[in-house]
């Protein structure tokens, strides 16, 4: 069994000389492979450190909390950061209307150029959105996806948001979030989404899952949300692992056999 984790942040402070104690915990958990995400300056620094472990990829891109820092030197950064071979998606991108740290102008316009960016280089993107669901679709039906499309990073919306942005071309990933008692909304898209459609993460540190929830997330445990996922749809954990995997193969563009 080999899952794929694709959404994790192995480059953050809270891992600072763990990261062969996190890597191995992940083998021993059936977790094979780890997409990190850098969202800024210092996370992308610190995620590119880390491109020499073969079960590493990288997901590089400007965080809607971020926004009022983009301009011309930050996306210059960004192309050359996004020429790097192990990098697979730009990311995390979007709107953030719980932190309002921008105006929604400005995230806007900062996800807008990030988006045509990503379809300029050939690359799927990764979103974020916090309380901002039908905005994001907006923009993203308006711009329009990369070939490859992207994902929806920690999906928390209903079943039916998550089918129209599969129509624009997205796949929906969810996190520990799924496992939580209350989370009914998520649990039904997760369980009747199309399974070529559907992708497992962990966010950590963030958003650990139960049995650990409320604790710091560490990848491993996207062993626990992709054993939710097989149960809410009745598969066995090697199929849903397999087909979770795979999923993340097409949209990264890689090959599946790494």
């Amino acid at each position: 069994m080999k899952i794929f984790d694709t959404h994790t942040h192995l480059n953050l402070k809270q891992f600072a000389g763990r990261l062969a104690e996190e890597l191995e915990l992940a083998r021993e958990l059936g977790v094979t492979w780890h997409n990190v995400v850098g969202f800024d300056r210092e996370s992308i620094e610190a995620a590119l450190v880390l491109v020499d472990e073969d079960s590493i990829y990288l997901t590089l891109g400007w965080h809607p909390t971020e926004a009022g820092t983009y301009d011309e030197q930050v996306e210059a950064y960004l192309r050359e950061a996004l020429d790097h071979p192990k990098v697979v998606a730009l990311g995390e991108i979007g709107l953030d209307y719980h932190w309002m740290t921008a105006p929604k102008e400005v995230q806007e316009d900062v996800f807008r150029r990030q988006i045509r960016l990503a379809k300029e280089l050939d690359l799927p993107v990764v979103i974020h959105t916090r309380d901002a669901l039908d905005d994001t679709y907006r923009i993203l039906a308006d711009e329009g996806l990369p070939a490859r499309g992207g994902i929806m990073h920690s999906y928390s919306g209903s079943l039916e948001m998550a089918e129209k942005f599969i129509k624009l071309g997205m796949w929906i990933s969810f996190s520990g979030v799924v496992t939580f008692k209350k989370a009914l909304e998520i649990q039904e898209a997760a369980a009747k989404l199309p399974l070529d459609r559907i992708l497992v993460e962990t966010d950590a540190p963030f958003l650990a899952p139960v049995p650990y929830r409320g604790k710091e997330n560490r990848t491993a445990y996207t062993r626990y949300v992709a054993e939710q996922l097989a149960q809410l749809r009745g598969l066995s954990l090697e199929e849903l692992a397999a087909a979770t995997s795979a999923n993340a193969w097409r949209v990264f563009g890689l090959d599946g056999e790494n």
